[in-house]
């Protein structure tokens, strides 16, 4: 993300979309979670063994809704210090 600058668009500016932030965080935290379990440093999974996944569930759901949770609180941190600071006449 480039820093604030002088420089006025002639677009209009537009808030960034916390429900897309929030979707994005949790696909990025399932794939965390995932890698976590199923990473490199852990053994290799039999093909037909389904109950590491369904023990790590719990874990995988914690990541996906924390990560969603970070990414939507940025998102709205954001859009409120660019209503304040950039576009404080909209």
């Amino acid at each position: 993300m480039p820093l604030p600058s002088l420089y006025v668009s002639g677009d209009k500016p537009q808030a960034w979309s916390i429900t897309r932030a929030a979707i994005y965080g949790a696909a990025l935290g399932t794939l965390a979670a995932l890698f976590r379990i199923f990473g490199p440093s852990h053994e290799a999974i039999a093909v037909g063994d389904r109950s590491s996944l369904l023990a790590n569930i719990p874990t995988i759901v914690v990541a996906a809704v924390g990560f969603a949770l970070l990414c939507a609180g940025a998102t709205a941190l954001r859009n409120f210090i660019a209503r304040r600071l950039i576009w404080p006449e909209l």
